[in-house]
């Protein structure tokens, strides 16, 4: 299931492989690769991760998470990980992927618009949500054709 993830790189970062790990049918998660967003060098400026298939939750979880560390920000560095996991993605044969942020966090939506999102809606998480029972209320979606 999971595929070789060498070549996520660039002239300036690399996605260096954490892990892998398995989805879960009964929680309805799907299979995830977790990153390391770096440099050339090797210098670790973030994380990223990435989840593969298609369910309900995904459409308000998204299917990349991103951080990248204060010092390091301002660089698209989050963005630049998107597109390289965007190839990864088009490796298992996914059309289009979702990712969503909060509506007052700009710049996760400055970065969905680096990587060339489009803005579906600002949406209400419904009732038994995860991330609502953990007290966010609203997500802006953001879909991505491959």
């Amino acid at each position: 299931m999971f595929l070789d993830t060498t070549f996520l790189k660039n002239d300036e970062i690399q996605l260096l492989l954490e892990k892998n790990v398995d989805g879960d049918e009964k929680r309805n998660w799907v299979p995830t690769y977790h990153f390391s967003i770096c440099n050339l060098s090797g210098t670790k400026m973030g994380i990223c991760d990435l989840r593969i298939g298609y369910n309900d939750n995904l459409y308000y979880g998204g299917h990349i998470g991103y951080t990248v560390f204060p010092e390091y920000r301002g660089n698209h560095y989050a963005g630049k990980a998107c597109l390289l996991l965007f190839q990864l993605a088009l490796k298992h044969n996914m059309d289009y992927l979702y990712i969503t942020c909060n509506p007052d966090n700009y710049a996760s939506r400055k970065t969905c618009e680096y990587a060339g999102g489009k803005l579906l809606e600002i949406v209400e998480l419904p009732e038994g949500n995860d991330m609502r029972d953990n007290g966010e209320l609203k997500k802006c979606i953001y879909k991505f054709t491959l």
